[in-house]
C-alpha cells in the first residue's frame, strides 16, 4: 500500500498467507449502457478499478485484460441460435419484424435490453471468468478475480435478470477440464438460478446459493430444492427473510461451508460475490456491511483451495465499488485504510469518503428460531453426503488453453495494459515533482524579496 493509502498486511496464519492473485479488467467495460434509468451499470466495475489501483492494490496482482470469448467459447453452454441472436442485434434492427419474435423467444426487452456493443460486453464478462478459470488450471495463481462476470440468472437460450452469457457456467465448465470437483457459493441476495439449472443433474458441481426467498426475483430456491439424480443433494439452498446482518449471515455461512468443504472437497471454489445483499442497495433488501459480506471470501480463502472470485448484482454502485475494492484487498491479505484515497469518483462516496459504511436501522426478520432450522434442515441435507464422489481420472484437454491467436492477443493487450499503467504512475509522480519545483522556486522568489 501507498502511505497516503494506508492499510497493513493481514496477520499470519491460515487467513494471512500470501497467495498469487490474478485480476482481469476490460478498460472498455465501463462504457457498456444499458439505457436510462436502468439499474445495471457497468461503471461501477470501472469505479471498484479505480479504487483498487488508487490503493496500490494492482501492485500485489497479476493485472490481465480478457480475452473476448468468441461465440465458440459461448457456445460450450449457449444454444447456438441464442448465440447467433446476441451476435447480430443491435438496438436498430430490434424495430425489425423479424426480430420481434426472436426477442420474446430469447427474454430480450425490458429487463434485459438490447444496448450497444451488447455482445462485446458478453464477450468481456465471459472473457474474463474463462481466462480466470485457466490461470487456476495451469496453475498460475491461487486466486482469479473478474469483477465483471458473475451474471448468474442467464440461462441456456435466454437471457435472465440483466444476464445473457453466464459466465459463471462457462468459467466452471472450463474448471471441470483439470478438477474433478467444483463448489459454486452465491451470496448475492437473488438466487443463482441459472448455474443451479446448468449443473442440478451432476455431482461434479455442487451449487450453494445464499439468498432473499418469497415474492421476490426469481422466485426459485427453495430449501427443498436439491437436485436430481446424480446430483441429487448436491444443490444446497438457503433461503432467507428482509433484514440480514452480518452476525446472523455469518452464523449460518461458516458452518454450513465448513461442512460443504468437509464433505464435498473440492478441488476448485468459485464465489459469486453479488452486491446487492449489502445494506442500502437499491434493490436489496439484505443489511449487510462490506466487512460482513467480504466475510465469506476471507473464510473461503482459508481453505487454500484454488478460488475464482466473480462480481454479479449490486445496484448502488458506490457501495458496490467498495466492496468490490475491499474484497480485492482481502483476496491479497492486506487490510486498506478506511479513509479513502482521493481518486477520480471521489464525489460519489461522500459525504464520509470512507470505505465502509455502517449497516442501516433495518429489521431483521431473521429470527434465531428460524437460523437455526435452516441450519439443521441443511447440515441434515450434508450428512447425506457421506463421501465425495469419486471422478475417474481424465487427460487433461489441449483446450485447457485458448487458442494460440488467443494467448498472443492476451500477451500483447497485458503488455499494453501494464505500460498504461506504468506510464499512469509516471506522470502521477512527474505533476508531483513539477508541483514540488513550483513551490521550492515560489519560495526562493520570496526570500530573494525579503
Amino acid at each position: 500500500m501507498e502511505d497516503s493509502a494506508g492499510g497493513a498486511s493481514l496477520p499470519s496464519g491460515p487467513d494471512g498467507r500470501k497467495r498469487r492473485v490474478t485480476y482481469f479488467y476490460e478498460p472498455t467495460i465501463g462504457d457498456y449502457y444499458y439505457g436510462q434509468g436502468h439499474p445495471m451499470k457497468p461503471h461501477r466495475i470501472r469505479m471498484a478499478h479505480n479504487l483498487i489501483v488508487h490503493y496500490s492494490l494492482h501492485r500485489r496482482m497479476e493485472i490481465n485484460r480478457p480475452f473476448p470469448a468468441g461465440p465458440a467459447d459461448i457456445r460450450r453452454f449457449h444454444t447456438d441460435e441464442y448465440v447467433d441472436f446476441l451476435n447480430s442485434v443491435t438496438p436498430e434492427a430490434i424495430s425489425d419484424p423479424t426480430y420481434s419474435r426472436h426477442l420474446k423467444r430469447f427474454n430480450v426487452g425490458e429487463d434485459c435490453p438490447v444496448f450497444d456493443g451488447l455482445f462485446g460486453f458478453c464477450q468481456a464478462s465471459a472473457g474474463g471468468s474463462i481466462g480466470s478459470a485457466v490461470k487456476l488450471n495451469r496453475g498460475d495463481a491461487d486466486i482469479a478475480i473478474n469483477w465483471a462476470g458473475g451474471l448468474h440468472h442467464a440461462k441456456k437460450s435466454e437471457a435472465s435478470g440483466f444476464c445473457y452469457v453466464n459466465d459463471i457456467v462457462l468459467g466452471i465448465l472450463e474448471l471441470l477440464k483439470v478438477h474433478r470437483r467444483v463448489l459454486y457459493v452465491d451470496i448475492d441476495v437473488h438466487h443463482g438460478d441459472g448455474v443451479e439449472e446448468a449443473f442440478y443433474t451432476t455431482d461434479r458441481v455442487m451449487t450453494v446459493s445464499f439468498h432473499k426467498f418469497g415474492d421476490f426475483f426469481p422466485g426459485t430456491g427453495h430449501i427443498r430444492d436439491v437436485g436430481v439424480g446424480n446430483g441429487k443433494y448436491y444443490a444446497l439452498n438457503v433461503p432467507l427473510n428482509d433484514g440480514m446482518e452480518d452476525d446472523s449471515f455469518r452464523g449460518l455461512f461458516r458452518p454450513l461451508i465448513q461442512k460443504v468443504m468437509e464433505v464435498y472437497q473440492p478441488d476448485a471454489v468459485v464465489l459469486q460475490c453479488g452486491a446487492d445483499s449489502l445494506s442500502g442497495d437499491r434493490l436489496g433488501c439484505f443489511n449487510l456491511s462490506v466487512k460482513g459480506h467480504a466475510d465469506c471470501l476471507r473464510f473461503l480463502r482459508s481453505f487454500n483451495v484454488p478460488l475464482m472470485v466473480l462480481g454479479g448484482g449490486g445496484y448502488t454502485i458506490r457501495n458496490v465499488a467498495r466492496c468490490w475494492c475491499y474484497e480485492t484487498a482481502v483476496a491479497v491479505g492486506v487490510e486498506p485504510d478506511n479513509r479513502l484515497p482521493y481518486n477520480e469518483y471521489y464525489e460519489y462516496f461522500g459525504p464520509d469518503y470512507t470505505l465502509h459504511v455502517e449497516p442501516g436501522n433495518m429489521e431483521n426478520l431473521n429470527t434465531p428460531r428460524d437460523m437455526e432450522k435452516i441450519r439443521n434442515t441443511l447440515l441434515e441435507q450434508l450428512s447425506r453426503l457421506t463421501h465425495s464422489p469419486s471422478v475417474p481420472f481424465q487427460t487433461t484437454p489441449s483446450t485447457i488453453h485458448p487458442p494460440e491467436e488467443k494467448r498472443t492477443w492476451m500477451k500483447d493487450q497485458n503488455h499494453a495494459y501494464g505500460m498504461v499503467m506504468i506510464m499512469s504512475q509516471t506522470l502521477k509522480m512527474m505533476r508531483n515533482l513539477y508541483a514540488d519545483s513550483q513551490n521550492l522556486m515560489s519560495s526562493c522568489l520570496q526570500q530573494m524579496l525579503k
